[in-house]
């Protein structure tokens, strides 16, 4: 496929993440309302002016996602918001898990029903999903590799085929075709310097994220992307070259709004569940707290027993947020305040009251990015709380800094 263009860099845009995460102890009716408190978020995000809604893609994540199936979650989505973008991050890419021609089906189709809204990313996905659905670790790269080229492949010919030592695909016309042209924009979810040069040198986006890092590691893995994406060979018809960032984020009109709203004490829950749900060490996403960078995507690493997942636990570790992660993981009770002015300092989580937030926004801004993934419901934050952020980050912070 030739390259006759490149789309970005673009203006700034704040966007929504969504995990439809729900912290609570599972009851059936509050895992049913996730839904109908995401389709409610979206509207919202739709009206206010917000760039985009990213959806992930896990399998028996209970309640840390129950995300499973995206693309009906963004297709009730398409139908009830009008600019709204609808974004994966990203589909999970290994052969076992979503045949290519069933992952271009399935976004051509979304990106129809809302009328060319749609950013398809993809990953590698994780050891949980690797177990289910009996995927090889080892391979999972490549099949990446060959699913964001065939994909575009599919989305412009009429007539496609693929022959791989991972897959054959006899020769097929794959409808329907999508609503944008030539197709919609190619995006791949990534945290280490394998994967994003890896995603510079297909042309693709790159879908980064932040948990507690400091900025400068993603400074760091940027200039990988950058140096890749000079001498891309792309896999669609153009160069999707943007920069989109995961990070926590809630807004609120005070400080002290800011801490009752429990936000930090949800972000502490969300790092500690992490390691479990993805079946990764512990000790991986610490480092990544401290500013080791991966060799390989933490979230795609060797799947592990769970009982190998927490590691040592030190209550006393010198680092703020990880001795309050140790303390809360261990079940001991932390107070609101230490927790709030703890992450307060760390600049890559954007909770606070307004003056926060836009410190912290223009400083992702700083780094030429082009989307902030805001992740706005995780934990236990109340809907309440949820929207009442997602109003003030769009009534004062969207017009102030959103291109």
């Amino acid at each position: 496929m030739t390259s006759v263009s490149t789309a970005g860099p673009r203006g700034f845009q704040l966007d929504v993440f969504s995990e439809l995460q729900r912290a609570d102890p599972v009851d059936p009716s509050r895992e049913h309302q996730v839904y109908f408190d995401a389709i409610e978020q979206a509207q919202l995000a739709d009206e206010l002016g917000f760039g985009c809604w990213w959806s992930v893609e896990h399998h028996g994540a209970t309640r840390f996602s129950y995300s499973s199936v995206p693309e009906m979650m963004l297709g009730a989505i398409a139908q009830r918001t009008e600019r709204l973008g609808l974004g994966h991050s990203g589909v999970l890419a290994p052969f076992n898990i979503n045949h290519p021609i069933r992952v271009a089906e399935r976004a051509a189709f979304l990106d129809v029903l809302s009328r060319g809204r749609l950013q398809l990313g993809l990953a590698r996905s994780g050891g949980t999903e690797w177990d289910a659905f009996g995927v090889d670790p080892d391979a999972s790269r490549e099949q990446l590799r060959q699913a964001l080229q065939m994909i575009p492949q599919m989305w412009t010919r009429d007539e496609f085929q693929w022959k791989s030592a991972e897959i054959e695909i006899p020769e097929r016309n794959i409808l329907p075709k999508p609503f944008q042209q030539p197709h919609p924009p190619l995006w791949q979810t990534c945290t280490s310097a394998d994967s994003f040069r890896m995603a510079g040198e297909l042309g693709v986006g790159v879908l980064a994220t932040t948990l507690f890092s400091p900025l400068s590691t993603l400074r760091d893995l940027f200039d990988e992307y950058d140096r890749a994406v000079a001498n891309a060979k792309p896999v669609g018809a153009f160069v999707n070259h943007q920069k989109s960032v995961f990070t926590f984020m809630h807004c609120a009109e005070t400080r002290a709004e800011a801490i009752a709203s429990g936000a930090a004490e949800s972000a502490l829950w969300f790092l500690n569940a992490a390691p479990e749900v993805f079946r990764v060490p512990r000790s991986v996403w610490i480092d990544a707290i401290r500013g080791d960078v991966a060799s390989d995507d933490p979230r795609a690493g060797a799947s592990v027993a769970a009982s190998d997942v927490q590691g040592e636990i030190d209550l006393n570790d010198p680092v703020p947020v990880i001795r309050l992660l140790n303390r809360q993981l261990v079940g001991e009770t932390v107070d609101p305040e230490e927790v709030f002015e703890v992450l307060h300092a760390v600049e890559s989580v954007v909770i606070g009251d307004i003056d926060d937030c836009r410190r912290k926004i223009s400083a992702y801004r700083d780094l030429g990015i082009q989307r902030l993934m805001c992740l706005m419901s995780f934990g236990s934050i109340t809907q309440a709380d949820v929207l009442r952020s997602m109003r003030t980050a769009g009534e004062v912070l969207i017009p102030e800094l959103c291109d």
